[in-house]
């Protein structure tokens, strides 16, 4: 499939997340304005403080987004709100400087006529420093918009929507032509906010001041432009309310999933399996990170249900050592689900029968030139080679950590954590020599890679089981047993392959699982 094919395909859900990502640019971009240009006027009238705001709006400019984003989800929840929330902080540095700078630049002489015939310090700043600075401050907005659509892309990763979302998934599955039809339209809207934002420019600079006079004429067509995106942000905003705080509120459940193949898929089933048994609409909020972001999120009462792995219950949230436990799968499900539901007031559902458990893996050519079918065949070898995990896999107990320790003498030259798709593609290329994978990777069949044996049985069972909150479950029995129909059908084989469908075939999430649960009749319409 080539790039334009792709685009006609998904036309819809393009034109939906580029909606969103004007939406959340354009309202990050006014709240910046509106916090920031004041802070720099008050900063250039009380001299003292200047280099405090200053110091603070560099600082925040220096943490990284991810990092930051990751620090404002137990304080805000997901969705539109620490995504709006960060961009704005971001945003802030090049409006506050500008804003100052500009109004300290300002001639003293100047300020000192305008005192000389009598006008108040609030006159002043209207008629004469302010007109005299916005050629400089509205410098500092285009660079805080363009900057903005990049930020923005951010976004997906805690259930906000935007082009984002195309991005990561791209990246997620190797799919050049989603990651393109994420990218080149953010792009384009980065040039567009540009262009808009030096029109405004030209509207609101007083003539006098601007150095192109003849230019700065505003043509018919450009004043329409401005006015139709006006119009489509004031919708965008108030369907966003009006769905969110005023509409009748129906029943509706939220589903999640984290962010790989897998996770989306079962997020999808989950979701039409509720919609399709019941009369519950779903809120769907896919591809929304690791462990920590969505669990919290269902804490927080942001997300109402999700597909979890009984490993990562028994070992992340309820922090069971597996070196030191030996337990077996019955055991695993039996302790997470009594712990978790007495802990944390959840419900956790039957186990489903496919075991997406860790493994470590290696290209076929390598494990025959040196006789490498187990993971402690690697031991003698391991100084001299690099490891690719996932992050989270490199900082699991139940991953990297808890393997090295286990097998006694495995210690790799460098780790190198890298997510999704492109560990697969730093194997195929050589750039290192070992991943990890889960049990039931499409991509395991795609790249023909050797599978190591756990020999020493270190790696958890992996079932997935439906994580509900006892207050929704309360509210809406009918979610108890609704992912049961799966039982028996979703064996390691079928699920390999149905992640293989969107990995390497390039397929949707949503129409695999569609397909596969029609295919299954478990669904009634």
């Amino acid at each position: 499939m080539n790039f334009f094919t792709y685009l006609i395909q998904e036309h819809k859900q393009i034109s939906a997340l580029l909606l969103q990502h004007i939406n959340l640019t354009f309202l990050s971009v006014v709240a910046a304005v509106i916090i920031g240009v004041p802070i720099g006027i008050l900063i250039s009238h009380f001299k003292k403080a200047n280099k405090t705001v200053l110091g603070i709006a560099n600082t925040i400019q220096a943490i990284p987004s991810m990092a930051l984003l990751g620090f404002l989800i137990p304080f805000l929840g997901i969705g539109v709100v620490p995504s709006v929330f960060m961009v704005v902080l971001y945003s802030l540095l090049p409006i506050i400087k500008n804003t100052f700078t500009s109004i300290e630049g300002i001639n003293p002489q100047m300020i000192e006529a305008a005192e000389g015939i009598g006008l108040t310090k609030l006159q002043i700043l209207f008629k004469i420093q302010i007109p005299m600075a916005l050629p400089i401050i509205m410098a500092g907005i285009r660079i805080s918009a363009v900057t903005a659509v990049g930020l923005m892309t951010i976004a997906a990763f805690v259930g906000a929507g935007g082009l984002g979302f195309l991005v990561f998934s791209g990246i997620r599955t190797a799919n050049t032509n989603q990651i393109l039809a994420g990218a080149i339209p953010a792009c384009i809207l980065a040039l567009f906010i540009d262009w808009t934002a030096a029109i405004i420019e030209k509207i609101v600079v007083p003539k006098g001041i601007s150095g192109n006079i003849g230019k700065n004429k505003v043509t018919f067509l450009q004043k329409l432009v401005l006015l139709v995106c006006f119009a489509l942000f004031t919708f965008g905003i108030g369907k966003t309310i009006f769905e969110r705080y005023i509409a009748t509120p129906e029943k509706t459940v939220t589903v999640a999933s984290k962010d790989y193949t897998e996770q989306i898929i079962l997020g999808n089933m989950l979701a039409e399996l509720i919609e399709n048994n019941t009369d519950i609409k779903v809120n769907r909020k896919f591809a929304l990170g690791g462990t920590k972001v969505i669990f919290g999120a269902l804490q927080s009462g942001e997300v109402d249900m999700y597909m979890e792995y009984t490993g990562t219950i028994f070992a992340d949230m309820l922090k069971h050592d597996p070196i030191t436990e030996n337990v077996n799968s019955k055991d695993v499900y039996e302790i997470s689900k009594q712990e978790l539901e007495k802990n944390y007031d959840m419900y956790v559902g039957n186990e489903l029968p496919f075991n997406n458990t860790y493994r470590l893996a290696v290209k076929k050519d390598f494990a025959q030139k040196y006789n490498i079918n187990t993971i402690s065949d690697l031991i003698p070898l391991s100084k001299n080679l690099v490891i690719s995990p996932t992050f989270e896999f490199t900082n699991k107990r139940d991953g990297l950590p808890g393997v090295m320790d286990r097998y006694n003498g495995l210690k790799f030259k460098d780790v190198v954590s890298i997510d999704g798709a492109l560990r697969y593609q730093a194997l195929d290329n050589n750039e290192s020599h070992i991943i990890d994978a889960f049990a039931t990777d499409g991509l395991l069949a795609t790249y023909d890679l050797k599978v190591l044996e756990d020999d020493k049985e270190f790696f958890l069972p992996y079932h997935a089981v439906p994580l509900v909150r006892r207050d929704i479950l309360n509210k809406y029995p009918s979610l108890k047993n609704i992912a049961d129909s799966l039982d028996n059908i979703l064996t390691d084989d079928v699920m390999r392959e149905l992640n293989n469908q969107v990995d390497t075939l390039k397929r949707e999430p949503q129409e695999v699982a569609h397909e596969f649960l029609l295919k299954n009749g478990l669904l009634k319409k």
